[in-house]
């Protein structure tokens, strides 16, 4: 383990936050709001910093698996801890461990703010809300290995830590190359987006922060009540983005080029099986409650099951007033997330759709013991060290969930907020139940409780392998590189 290789790629990352520091105060000097120099002095601060360990910690051979964990882990937590800089210095919060929360809800794409009333922020506080939403929904890293192309081999093992799912995808040989077309492709859709949400009538500086926040599936808005009081053409092009977002970007990248896998793909088929049967559900169960049949109904059930499944947060209408069944419905999906190489959290539908065929095997196995049952995607069999890898995670996840919900509570928050806070901030879904709903906010929390979240949501971010092999003792013992 070599510190000075972790902390030279997290010093250089440091250099692309200040640069966006730079660039929100620009915006927030145009909109002369007061909060421009909170950004020109949060990116000097962040720019002296990581240029001068950049500079001081070079190195020229690559990087091993174990220094990825490490690099990828300390990245995050420097770049959350340097993002909070502007909410400090503005003045906008008036707590440290505030402004790392709502930090790292903006680059984990968690969505959850600290803030009651989001329309007296100044525009740039708005904006640098979005820009970590944009920055961290591809991966901060994955940003790092598209232009080091220096790292050589070494970038994989970023690669691997960095991208959600079981096993990332090659698009190009060079990991240096797949980082740059995911980015394209990611950098496209944001700028449709935006177009399309100032067709709807979006001013230029909302279209231009919820182009942000939708594509990286993050859920900060610039209004109290979200996407409540929008029009139903930005709701629908907001449900069709979401969708989107909740899909692997390998897949859209290949149908960019011409190579439309979609119905070809095992886990897109069940992922939109699952979206398509929990937004009739829930559609069904509202109905049957006494809400008026139309469109509206049809747009609020798909618009918050699309929400909470690609974990991007946003609120069309308080679903905690709605009927219990289509509340479990919902419940249940936080532990749900997108497909595996999206820029949603969760437990990803690969996992839930290899633990399912897993379980149905066992099942046939007791039936027919001396069968030999394999478990497939697809047309791919998956692998025993596959399958019990999937099997650790989930555990370890809902694990995570347990004891994050016992810290909250010993912090004096009633179990039902707890355990749906854990959960919520875990998956990076943002709002959830009870006194985290979807019209309340986690600004009346006290600091050990947002400390608690703040960490929950960096492991769920990084799919807790990343983080937790941190504190085991031989990956500090062993000086011998693995690559």
């Amino acid at each position: 383990m070599s510190l000075k290789r972790v902390a030279n790629v997290a010093g250089l990352l440091q250099v692309f936050v200040a640069c966006s520091m730079f660039l929100t105060g620009l915006v927030a000097l145009a909109y002369a709001d007061g909060d421009a120099a909170a950004f020109f002095i949060s990116g000097t601060v962040t720019l002296l910093v990581g240029s001068a360990t950049y500079l001081s910690t070079r190195f020229d051979d690559e990087v091993t698996i174990r220094e990825g964990f490490a690099i990828v882990t300390m990245a995050w937590a420097t770049t959350a801890a340097f993002g909070s800089l502007p909410y400090i210095f503005s003045g906008v919060v008036d707590s440290p461990i505030p402004a790392l929360f709502e930090s790292m809800s903006g680059f984990t794409t968690t969505g959850a703010t600290v803030f009651a009333d989001i329309e007296v922020l100044p525009h740039g506080i708005l904006l640098w809300r979005s820009m970590t939403h944009w920055i961290g929904g591809m991966g901060i890293i994955v940003l790092v290995i598209a232009v080091l192309p220096y790292l050589g081999i070494g970038g994989m093992q970023l690669f691997r830590a960095e991208v959600s799912g079981p096993a990332p995808e090659r698009l190009r040989p060079r990991i240096t190359q797949t980082a740059k077309l995911l980015w394209l492709v990611y950098f496209g859709m944001t700028a449709v987006i935006g177009l399309l949400y100032l067709i709807g009538g979006m001013s230029p500086f909302d279209a231009l922060n919820h182009a942000f926040s939708t594509v990286a599936t993050g859920g900060f808005s610039t209004k109290n009540t979200s996407f409540a009081e929008m029009s139903s053409y930005i709701q629908w092009v907001t449900i069709i983005f979401m969708y989107i977002g909740g899909v692997n970007y390998a897949l859209h990248f290949r149908a960019v080029t011409g190579d439309i896998r979609y119905l070809r793909d095992a886990e897109w088929k069940f992922f939109t099986a699952v979206l398509i049967f929990a937004a009739g559900a829930v559609i069904a169960l509202n109905l049957f409650a006494g809400d008026a049949f139309g469109e509206k109904v049809v747009r609020d059930g798909l618009f918050q099951v699309l929400a909470i499944t690609t974990t991007t947060g946003y609120v069309s209408a308080d679903y905690d007033l709605w009927v219990p069944g289509a509340r479990m419905v919902l419940f249940s999906l936080f532990f749900f997330g997108g497909m595996a190489g999206s820029t949603s959290g969760g437990v990803k539908a690969l996992r839930v759709m290899l633990l399912l065929k897993q379980a149905a095997n066992e099942l046939r196995r007791h039936l027919h013991p001396r069968a030999v049952l394999v478990t497939r995607i697809g047309n791919k069999s998956v692998t025993e060290e596959v399958a019990a890898r999937v099997v650790g995670f989930l555990m370890l996840y809902l694990l995570l969930c347990m004891v994050g919900a016992l810290a909250l509570a010993m912090t004096g928050i009633e179990p039902l907020t707890a355990i749906s806070g854990s959960i919520a901030s875990v998956g990076n879904v943002g709002p959830s139940f009870a006194g985290l709903g979807p019209t309340d906010n986690y600004g009346w929390m006290s600091e050990p409780g947002l400390g608690v979240l703040t960490f929950l949501m960096l492991v769920g971010r990084l799919e807790i392998y990343t983080v937790l092999l941190l504190f085991h003792p031989e990956l500090w013992k062993s000086r011998k590189a693995y690559h």
